[in-house]
């Protein structure tokens, strides 16, 4: 096969203080520049940025202060990171770059910007390819944090002063978008580390993990299978599980893997949401609610933090002409599951759990669907449900049940944290 001309790019991330211990292990190697962004100022409009470059054994560390019009991670993306990136890639000097991301960046929103926003009338993916995402891990802490309700704001790590991102959201959604797992720090005692790993195999099945004392680079990028997503962007319409990881019980770990043809009753499925943020690490789930017959729904939680969005029509509530123009892939899945009545309607729910009880989270979901009787009223009757959902949703809710728009958010969807107790 022909060399892939691209330049590599390797993306660093984790909430911990030991994600900058692995970049300065990825400068070791010649030709790598490493790129660090800031952001703990940018709600003053102000990011620092850092750029090292191994150049033949020496070290050449440029700093600058970046001031910004408009403080907010997409300024800081499109003004100065993708630039950069374009800049880097262009210098045959530049043998590897590493993104070393700030702790409250998601590489998956990353990724999706170096596939969809154009730099110089071109996407980044013509000119750097993705060799590997790795997030660094503390193991005594992190699975209290992916199973908790604190915001990040509290912890001082906000992306914009309207974030309302939790700890877990992030810290579950940088391991689950990684393609290898560095682990840093100790965790208490064997049975919190058995647990923990529980989590990891059953959230990145996919992933190789070394320890932080043992970290080699090259190897670390090596060991991560052809299968990887390297900054690949899940479609909400693509399948739930990805790496075929285990769906036994471990340390109390378990997998739910909820599915129906019947629709959600929208105020019963908003009294359930409970059995999916307590004791629960991570849900994702494609959803069809009675009152929004036509489109589907994107549920994911983590911790106690909820994001509830639309994910687009269903293929079964478009013309046929308009059915040809979706993604042959989607298309090819649905006809697997295709029903005479409701097409491609169904409920797709996946819960990792570490403390629920999974009988329950089961229990709760079926009792959400609509009865036969509620079925019978058909498409017409449903629609007149109230819907605490609405395009918008915030936990807790308000009187109205519903939540005004969060300017934060890019996809019609809101995060949201419970209530503490």
């Amino acid at each position: 096969m022909p060399q892939d001309p691209r330049t590599p790019l390797v993306l660093l991330a984790g909430l911990t203080t030991a994600t900058g211990v692995v970049a300065d292990l990825f400068l070791r190697d010649a030709g790598t520049v490493v790129v660090h962004h800031n952001l703990r100022e940018i709600d003053q409009g102000v990011v620092h940025r850092r750029v090292r470059h191994n150049a033949g054994g020496h070290i050449r560390d440029d700093r600058a202060v970046l001031e910004l019009a408009h403080g907010c991670v997409s300024c800081t993306l499109r003004e100065d990171m993708l630039p950069l990136v374009r800049q880097l890639a262009d210098d045959r000097n530049a043998r590897r770059i590493v993104l070393h991301l700030d702790p409250a960046l998601e590489p998956e929103m990353i990724c999706w910007s170096l596939r969809h926003v154009l730099v110089d009338d071109a996407t980044l993916d013509e000119s750097v390819r993705v060799d590997g995402v790795v997030t660094t891990i503390n193991v005594s802490t992190w699975l209290a944090d992916a199973t908790g309700d604190q915001a990040l704001a509290e912890c001082g790590l906000a992306a914009s002063a309207d974030d309302e991102r939790t700890v877990a959201q992030v810290a579950v959604g940088q391991v689950e978008f990684a393609d290898a797992l560095v682990l840093a720090g100790a965790t208490p005692n064997a049975w919190s580390g058995a647990r923990t790993n529980a989590v990891l195999d059953r959230l990145a099945p996919l992933a190789p993990r070394t320890r932080l004392d043992w970290l080699d680079p090259t190897a670390l990028l090596g060991a991560i299978p052809d299968t990887a997503r390297r900054g690949e962007v899940d479609d909400a319409h693509g399948p739930l599980l990805r790496g075929q990881p285990p769906l036994d019980d471990e340390c109390g770990v378990s997998v739910v893997l909820f599915s129906d043809r019947r629709p959600f009753h929208p105020e019963r499925l908003h009294h359930a949401l409970d059995a999916l943020l307590d004791g629960v690490v991570r849900t994702r789930a494609r959803i069809w609610v009675a009152s929004q017959p036509d489109v589907a729904l994107w549920m994911e939680s983590a911790g106690g933090g909820l994001r509830i969005g639309h994910a687009g029509p269903w293929l079964a509530a478009l013309a046929a002409e308009d059915q040809e123009r979706v993604d042959a892939e989607r298309r090819a899945m649905a006809s697997v599951r295709w029903d005479p009545y409701y097409g491609d309607r169904d409920q797709e729910v996946v819960v990792i759990a570490h403390r629920a009880d999974p009988d329950e989270i089961a229990d709760a979901l079926s009792g959400a669907l609509l009865t036969d009787a509620e079925l019978a009223e058909g498409p017409q009757g449903w629609r007149g449900y109230p819907d605490p959902f609405g395009q918008w949703h915030a936990d807790p809710c308000g009187e109205s049940g519903a939540a005004e728009p969060d300017d934060s958010d890019s996809d019609a969807s809101v995060s949201n944290r419970k209530e503490q107790q």
